[in-house]
Parts: structure tokens; sequence; C-alpha cells
């Protein structure tokens, strides 16, 4: 459950800081005083958009933070860990969002920095806010869909998943099919280009790194003569008076001398010979390289000519020889796939049949399970109805295959495959005996929608375990009974969760196990909202001033107070009718 909230400089709301308890909690006060601000609160903490508008004027930011109370059993440990985030099932769980006058917002699940996504993702598992604009909503069709297969989850789901994996694998082999139908008018002339460009790219017989290797060789070819005049003349230096003669005179001198003075002649005697054997070694090999410059106009002409013809392909198919034989690879791939596109076709449209005929078995399979969950919420949605004064009543979740004159042949009709199913639901109701079954947004009233959306938001909190539910204002239209048993209904409700209602009935008021007082108060020419639990005698003049308006009397205290023993003994009786 959520046990506290704070909140810091979120519109009038200065700074507010409310303890929850399990049950139903009400927030009453005067139109205006701030009540619909609790909820974008809790919106915010469960990960709705933010606005730098609903930061407190002359304030640079707004906070807020909650604290929930959660079973270990609950999944959305589950879904922390998921998203690595660090949390223990016997700690608390808090969240913490910032809104910042830049924009931007910032977001702690239990001191961590999350995202938007992972927010939301953990916060719809945690609140879930109930509207006037659900019911717009639940007007619309294509929603009902996802309400029955919610409600459906442990029949339907497990057939969805397998019909899901199912899908994915025929869209895409029948996106191949598409892409290879519309690629049949260029495929010919494609076809004749990349002939063209493998047997040019083929004809050249490249080599990976040839082109490096003839520019090497290009080079010496064109210097050629320079490099002859230079070697020759380095290996006649060495090899003349001035060169090995020199030194090996030298070596003679000092070999003379060596007997008188072997410390000091002896390590440069040693280098000289060192150097000798060097200097003769080198004039070996200019030698040879003399001997093996080549002057070869012809040759050279053949190097320039096939590295010009290089150039060429590279400036057509890549920057050096192995990108060139890389797509010579890639166009040979392709060259194969477009002359065996027929054959390649036949195979398509056979998988694909296999997996359409696969897919419209478990589409069937899916359809059976949802009308039988159809029959189950229908009934249970006319139960729900009848304890709201809507007894005489009849609701049809009605489904539907979804025709298509495009779409695939099935039981001789033409369906539209989606990644739902081939089924379209549509909630269908009538509010008088003898009147044919109409969509909803044709005969509902606004007091009619409350309440309908109240039974099944009754029917799906058995379902998907989420802890906080609120419901603002989820009594507008209604009065009298019809307001009485919606309270009873919140009531019962709120021993599966815990429930919060933003009202301006007494009715439903009384029925609270604890009820907030939400005020505007002026405090050095700064308006400002501020939440008080109240107590029994605050409860006693809250709903005083609910029944009567401004002026509270005596008659309506009293009223009041009558109000409170009343639903206490309903309360108890509604708990043992329960039981």
């Amino acid at each position: 459950m959520l046990s506290t909230l704070s909140i810091r400089n979120l519109a009038v709301v200065e700074a507010v800081d409310v303890h929850f308890h399990a049950g139903f909690h009400v927030l009453t006060g005067e139109t205006g005083a701030g009540k619909s601000i609790i909820i974008d609160a809790l919106g915010l903490i469960a990960g709705g958009r933010g606005s730098a508008d609903l930061i407190r004027y002359g304030c640079d930011k707004a906070e807020m933070e909650a604290m929930f109370e959660l079973p270990g059993s609950h999944p959305v440990w589950q879904t922390l860990s998921g998203l690595g985030i660090q949390a223990r099932s016997d700690e608390h769980l808090i969240i913490r969002r910032e809104l910042i006058s830049t924009g931007k917002s910032v977001s702690r699940i239990n001191g961590q920095l999350v995202n938007l996504t992972m927010l939301r993702e953990v916060g719809e598992q945690l609140i879930n806010i109930h509207g006037q604009h659900e019911h717009q909503s639940l007007l619309r069709a294509e929603k009902h869909l996802g309400l029955l297969d919610t409600y459906g989850e442990s029949i339907i789901g497990p057939i969805k998943l397998k019909y899901t994996e199912q899908y994915k694998a025929f869209v895409k082999v029948e996106k191949e099919v598409r892409q290879l139908q519309e690629s049949s008018q260029k495929a010919y002339q494609l076809l004749d280009m990349y002939r063209f460009q493998l047997e040019e790219i083929s004809a050249a017989k490249l080599v990976p790194g040839e082109d490096e290797l003839l520019h090497e060789e290009k080079v010496k070819l064109s210097h050629s003569e320079k490099m002859m005049d230079s070697v020759a003349g380095a290996y006649d230096i060495l090899q003349g008076s001035q060169g090995l003669e020199a030194v090996s005179y030298a070596i003679s001198k000092l070999e003379d001398i060596s007997g008188y003075d072997q410390k000091g002649i002896k390590p440069i005697l040693d280098q000289l010979q060192s150097a000798f054997y060097q200097l003769e070694d080198a004039a070996f090999q200019l030698r040879g390289y003399r001997d093996d410059i080549e002057f070869n106009p012809a040759r050279l002409g053949e190097v320039e000519e096939r590295l010009n013809m290089i150039t060429g392909l590279k400036r057509k198919y890549g920057d050096n020889v192995e990108t060139i034989l890389e797509y010579y690879a890639q166009i040979e791939r392709e060259t194969d796939q477009l002359e065996n596109k027929d054959e390649r076709m036949e195979k398509l449209l056979a998988e694909r049949d296999r997996y359409l005929a696969e897919l419209l078995i478990t589409a069937e399979k899916m359809s059976m399970a949802r009308k039988k969950c159809a029959e189950e919420l229908s009934e249970k949605v006319e139960r729900e109805l009848k304890d709201l004064q809507m007894e005489r009543t009849s609701m049809k979740a009605q489904i539907s295959v979804v025709e298509d004159p495009r779409g695939f042949e099935w039981n001789g009709q033409r369906i539209r495959i989606t990644k739902q199913g081939i089924d379209s639901v549509e909630f269908l109701i009538s509010a008088n005996p003898g009147e044919p079954l109409r969509p909803l947004g044709k005969i509902a009233s606004g007091g009619e929608m409350s309440r309908i959306m109240l039974a099944l938001k009754s029917i799906f909190a058995r379902h998907d375990q989420i802890p906080v539910l609120i419901f603002d204002e989820v009594d507008t239209g209604v009065s009298g009974r019809a307001a009485q048993s919606i309270a009873e209904k919140l009531f019962l409700l709120s021993s599966t969760c815990q429930v919060f209602s933003i009202t301006h009935l007494p009715q439903v008021a009384c029925m609270a196990d604890h009820q907030y007082l939400i005020e505007k108060k002026v405090h050095q020419e700064r308006t400002m909202t501020q939440v008080d639990e109240l107590s029994e005698e605050g409860r006693i003049m809250e709903l005083a001033r609910m029944l009567g308006g401004v002026e509270i009397t005596e008659k309506t205290r009293h009223h009041a107070q009558e109000m409170l023993k009343l639903a206490e003994a309903k309360k108890g009786a509604e708990v043992l009718t329960e039981q």
C-alpha cells in the first residue's frame, strides 16, 4: 500500500506530508481547493508526463516522494530486479520525482536514478488512476480487446504469447515476400548492371595488396638511373683507396704497435676491425643491389597501366583492392539471388503459407478462449452493475472477426490479421429490458459510465494485483441510491487493494475508513493547499458542510453524525456478507 506521500512546490501546494492507511480513503474539500493536485502528484510518481508549468510560481523545482509497503510476493520486485534496480522486498519501496524549471525531470527508485520509461514500468504496477478521461477510453471499441485480454490473462495469456511469436515469424516472411515482389520491375536492370560489374572486376584478376606493391615498383623503376649512379658511386668509394684500403692500412699500423700498449690500443683496434668487416659486407651488398637495378621502360609502362586500371576500379567500387573484392563478393551473392528469384519466391510463399496456417490455428484457439472469457466477464459485470442500481442492465462483450477485402482467406472470408489476433471486441449494453444491445457511447449517460467503469475496476482489481486504486470523481452524475451503491462498492473494493476517491458526495465520504480535507489557505499573500486527516469530529463537520453548503446548522451536523453511524453499521454488515 501507499504509506506516505510528500509534495513540495507543486502548483498551489507548498509543502504537504500525508500518511495513509489500509482501506478506503476519501479526499474532500471545496471545488478548486487542490484535490486534483494530490492525484497529479501520484500520477507523476507513477511515471506520468510532467511539465514545468506544474512547478509552484517562484520556485526552481517541484518534488514528490512516495513510500510503499508491499508484500514480498508482489510482482513489482521482479520488475525492479529485471531493470537492475537494487531493492529488498522486506524493506519499503521509495519513489522520488523532481520537476525542474528547465523542463527536465529526475526520477529515483530507492535512491537509484531511473529514466521515465523505467519509472512508468514500475509505476503502472503500483498505482491505477481512474479519471473522467477513462470514460472516454471506455467508449472507444479498440480499447475493449485489451480489457478483455487483461481479464482473461490466465487463459488467454499463454495462447497470446505463442501467437505473438508466430506472428513475428509470419510478418518477417511476409515482408520478404512483398519486398521481393516490389523489386521485380527493377530486378532485370539491376541484374544487367551487376553482371557487367562482376565481369569488369573479374577480368582485372585483382590480388589483395597488389596496388601497394605496384606503387613501390613504379617508384623504383622511375628512379632507376639515379639509383644506379648513387649505388655504384658508393660502391666505388668503399672499394677505392679512400675506403676499405684505407681502413685496412690503419689496422696494419695499429697491429704493429699493439704489443706495446694492450690496454690502450687493443680496444681501438677491435673497433676498426669490426668496422672493416661491416664495411666489407655493405660493399658486397651494394654490388648485388647495383647488379639487380633494372632499366626497363617497358615494365614501367606495364606497371603504370596496371595502376591506372586499378585506380579506375577504385573510383567505382572502393578505396582499395580489398574493398573492391568485398564488393565483388556482395554483388555475386545478390546476383545469385536475382537469378534465382523465382525459386526464392516459391520457397518464401510456401514458408509464408505454412506460417499463416499455424498462425490461424493459434488465432482460432485464442478467439475461442476470448469468447469463453467474454461470457464470464459479461456475467460478472452484470452482477456488479446490479449492486450499483443497474439491475436491469444487460452487457455483452461481442467478439467478431475483422474483415478486410485485401486480407487473407479464412473460412470463406477475407480477414485482417494483426498482432492482437483476428478478433475485434466491443462492449454492448442494454440499459432496459426489451431494448437491443448497443455500443456504450450510444446509450450510456455519465452516471452509467461511472458505474460501468467501477464495475470493471472491481473485477480487474482481483486480477492485476495493483495495490493503489484511485478514483477521481467516479461518482459524477449520480445521486441518491446509486451514489450509496457506489460508496458501498468502493468500500468492498478496498478489501482487495487500497482505494482513494475524490468525491463531493456525502454518501461516498461517510463510507470511507479515512477522510482527508483539502483546503486552500492564504499566508503572507500566497495561496497554498494543505491536507489534513480528519478526526471523527472533523469528519462530522466536513460531512455537514457537504450536506448543507456554507452554513452548518445543528440539523446538518446531526444528520452527518447519523450518516457516519449508519455507514459504520453498513460496513460491518458488508464485511460479514463478504465473509
